[in-house]
């Protein structure tokens, strides 16, 4: 009986150890930082007689586009566990193939990196900002073993990750290969607050910037009533992973500007600082942290598993991102950290661009978002015609938003789209189950109650691309939306290039416009418009002013080789504005200031300040 049981404890203990596979261990050194390079080693074993298939991922968590991140990898080598250098082959640009390594193979190689955003690395004397697409190889059929990383680091260097600590500086550790790589990690002197949420989890802030200690107090003030405000839509914040929540920060003039989401971080920058922006950078803070729930946990189906070789799509981002704009920045004025007239001049301004595009005639927002892999942040040589035949999800998905949030007040009593948001968070966040379109379609019935409604609403708004009539839902909040300025004269939205004493057409004119109309494009040099010779801008803007909607003009321009010239009538400037009733000294009635709390969760005295 004796020798059983230590049969079968051994049994046990031998199922135990195969179900643990050795780690992948990376190790990383900054010898060459000022030139932007990296050191990396990772260590593979127990992996049999296979070849090892190492791979350079292509997307990045986040972003929809492909990247093609081995383009910065080389002076790779391969050892096997004696030390023996082995041959490595290659058959694509991406990958990498090492044979007869006797089941232990340890690959070094540099890296080079020099952008510092939401989706690269960026490595010199001050700071390794790191994502982890743009920076790590890993082996194919090895990603679920767990990970081991270490930094050797520059003296004074700390590090802001969602990564867990494991024991030693500068050691940390991953279950598996898809959270590693949603996990960007700063490396610098940062400076880093720290508080609690109800619930006991921490936030942490970490800002790598120039500027004044002082200014990441009055940040992380601002972010605490961002936090509080999102956590209260939901009714909780997520169980992050380790109970904390990292925002990466790097403002510096040699970053880019970005913000991205991940599981249990951001990754946030811009090139100014904080106190030169007057510390706008809260909005992107605010649209990262709804991530949290609204893409991180109530998570497209399409996205899950995120696949690191092809660009990621669905057409539900509408959705998550253009919901997460709308709550993003509707939170910041129910957390009182942006005027309700700052936000209305903003939401004028999106609501303009959606009514106005001419690419809402070519697609709804569903096809919109299937263009994410050509839009983000992709990278392409010939010129496009964006203007004119897409529309972003990002704004099209807030005016939806915005929209159904406004409908379900007017319709439905007690129902609002904080209720469609908490409702999703139950059914599809806190199991993480992917959603798909119906799923979203039905969520909306169960919350109203009413099938024909969210039937409709889904046909008319997100599979067909319609626009309800806006005036009348604002009306609610004692706010109007009409023609900012009807009577000024316009040429169309476009962006000018000067050169010289030259004005170039910076972008492809809009359709219907009257420069697209009289035949002007990207690349033509304006010289006259009516009797106004045309040096740049401002010479535009004088002659726009002394004309009015519907007047004909001569217009001189030089296209492609020759000189020409045409007729031109100016239209009236189609920009939308959405002003306070108070202040247009229309009637503002105790309903308008109900509704106006419930929503915005402003009152009209605090909104006269």
């Amino acid at each position: 009986m004796k020798l059983l049981v230590i049969a079968a404890a051994t049994l046990v203990h031998c199922t135990v150890a195969a179900a643990q596979p050795l780690a992948v261990e990376y190790e990383v050194s900054f010898e060459n930082a000022v030139h932007h390079e990296a050191e990396i080693s990772v260590a593979f074993r127990e992996l049999g007689d296979a070849p090892l298939e190492l791979r350079m991922s292509r997307s990045s968590p986040g972003r929809y586009a492909l990247h093609d991140f081995a383009k910065n990898v080389y002076g790779m080598t391969a050892r096997d566990g004696a030390g023996r250098t082995l041959n490595i082959e290659r058959s694509d640009p991406y990958s990498w193939r090492v044979t007869g390594h006797g089941g232990e193979v340890s690959i070094s190689y540099t890296l080079y990196a020099d952008r510092a955003d939401g989706t690269y690395s960026q490595i010199d004397n001050t700071h390794a900002h790191l994502n982890m697409p743009a920076t790590f190889v890993w082996a194919a059929g090895l990603e679920d073993r767990p990970i081991k990383l270490r930094f050797e680091a520059p003296k004074g260097w700390k590090a802001a990750t969602q990564l867990p600590a494991a024991r030693g500086a500068m050691n940390f550790t991953a279950p598996n290969l898809q959270y590693f790589m949603d996990s960007p990690t700063e490396l610098s002197a940062f400076d880093l607050r720290e508080w609690k949420i109800a619930d006991g989890q921490t936030i942490r802030l970490a800002v790598h910037h120039d500027g004044e200690s002082d200014d990441v107090d009055v940040l992380a003030e601002k972010a605490k009533k961002i936090v509080d405000e999102q956590i209260l839509i939901f009714g909780e914040a997520p169980a992050f992973d380790h109970g904390v929540y990292t925002f990466i920060a790097d403002y510096l003039p040699h970053v880019s500007g970005d913000g991205m989401e991940h599981r249990n971080s951001t990754i946030l920058s811009s090139t100014r600082g904080l106190y030169e922006a007057e510390f706008d950078q809260i909005s992107t803070l605010s649209h990262e942290f709804f991530h949290v729930w609204n893409v991180e946990r109530m998570r497209p189906a399409e996205l899950e598993p995120f696949d690191f070789f092809k660009a990621n799509a669905t057409p539900s981002l509408w959705f998550a991102e253009g919901f997460t704009n709308y709550f993003g920045d509707l939170t910041r004025v129910r957390a009182g950290v942006t005027k309700l007239d700052d936000y209305l001049e903003d939401l004028s301004g999106t609501l303009s661009y959606i009514v106005n595009a001419p690419g809402r005639a070519l697609g709804s927002p569903q096809s919109m978002s299937l263009q994410a892999p050509f839009v983000d942040a992709a990278r392409a040589n010939d010129p496009v015609n964006w203007s004119n035949v897409f529309v972003s999800y990002y704004p099209y998905g807030e005016i939806i938003a915005l929209a159904l949030d406004l409908t379900l007040r007017e319709k439905f009593e007690d129902v609002t789209l904080d209720d469609y948001m908490r409702f999703l968070w139950g059914r599809f966040g806190k199991p993480e189950t992917p959603y798909g379109h119906e799923d979203l379609r039905n969520a909306l019935c169960e919350v109203t109650g009413d099938a024909v409604f969210a039937r409709q609403f889904f046909a008319d708004y997100i599979e067909n691309g319609d626009l309800p009539d806006f005036a009348p839902l604002f009306a609610q909040a004692g706010l109007k939306l009409a023609l900012g300025d009807p009577e000024m004269a316009s040429l169309g939205e476009v962006s000018f290039e000067e050169k010289g004493d030259a004005l170039v057409i910076g972008s492809n004119t809009i359709k219907g416009s009257p420069l697209y109309t009289a035949g002007l494009d990207r690349g033509d040099e304006i010289k006259r418009i009516g009797r106004f010779r045309i040096r740049g801008e401002r010479d535009v803007e004088r002659a726009i002013k002394r004309h009015a909607p519907g007047d004909r003009v001569k217009i001189a321009f030089h296209q492609r080789g020759a000189d020409r010239e045409t007729n031109l009538t100016f239209a009236a400037d189609n920009a939308l504005a959405i002003t306070r009733f108070e202040d247009e000294e229309m009637e503002l009635t105790d309903a308008h200031k109900a509704f106006r709390m419930g929503w915005l969760k402003v009152a009209t005295e605090q909104s006269e300040e």
